[in-house]
């Protein structure tokens, strides 16, 4: 069966806005969230992530009044991420109204959270997002980093992203540090990578900057979901223009 490739904007949040960095800093304003997550649901998006990316640096948890006011305006399935680190954070997130939670740091701080989660919540609601960046010294040539991308801890990426696989993550979601939001194109050798390691959806995220970057994302990084920020937010591209240019391509979505 041919895989349907979906779309997923995603609304970057602090302070209860939503912004867009480069690498994660020099962060700018892109809107109200409740706004930005009506008008994706409208234009076509498949689905919605939305991730604190300060939660876990500032040490508290995700705002689940954001949660709830965004979930109030869709009826698309929602990923929220950003300072998810118990059982209880998973259930609370849930409740506000999100259908799936994506976790970083606290799944490696403690992977057996990810067994745990995947048991009580079901494999589909669990994502462990992958931040990682190029380091020749791991066999995989991609080390892991935590808390916000800030911290590089000695692990290799790609065998962590088959062990959260292992312990039942339904969705994995790589993002390289190298190519977060220079809109130069996905970090397609650190998505293949990962695809090939794991049966579950990869998502592709940092970095699209174009149709072509898109298509790339599938075609060369394996990737059955994409997101993407900067292009959206800043209404470089519909995401109806995205999925028309993937169709042409021959690529299966829905209109």
């Amino acid at each position: 069966m041919e895989t349907i490739i979906k779309i997923m904007p995603c609304l970057d949040m602090k302070n209860g806005r939503v912004v867009k960095g480069v690498h994660f800093v020099n962060i700018r304003e892109a809107g109200d969230p409740v706004e930005n997550a009506a008008f994706y649901q409208k234009e076509g998006a498949d689905e919605l992530a939305m991730l604190d990316i300060a939660a876990t640096l500032e040490n508290r948890k995700t705002r689940l009044e954001w949660v709830k006011a965004v979930s109030a305006v869709i009826d698309i399935p929602l990923t929220v991420g950003g300072g998810i680190s118990s059982l209880q954070d998973i259930e609370l997130t849930i409740g506000a109204g999100a259908d799936n939670i994506s976790m970083n740091s606290a799944a490696v701080k403690n992977p057996e959270l990810v067994r745990d989660a995947a048991k009580r919540f079901g494999s589909e609601r669990i994502t462990v997002a992958v931040d990682a960046r190029r380091n020749k010294a791991m066999p995989s040539g991609f080390e892991l980093v935590v808390s916000g991308g800030t911290k590089p801890i000695g692990k290799d990426a790609i065998e962590w992203a088959k062990i959260c696989q292992d312990l039942g993550a339904g969705v994995i979601l790589p993002t390289s540090m190298d190519g977060d939001g220079t809109l130069a194109g996905y970090d397609l050798e650190f998505t293949k990578a990962i695809a090939d390691v794991v049966t579950v959806p990869v998502v592709a995220s940092g970095g699209a900057g174009t149709l072509e970057h898109f298509y790339e994302g599938v075609v060369k990084g394996g990737a059955s979901v994409l997101l993407a920020a900067s292009v959206f937010h800043f209404r470089t591209f519909s995401i109806n223009q995205v999925k028309t240019y993937l169709k042409e391509r021959g690529l299966k979505v829905i209109l």
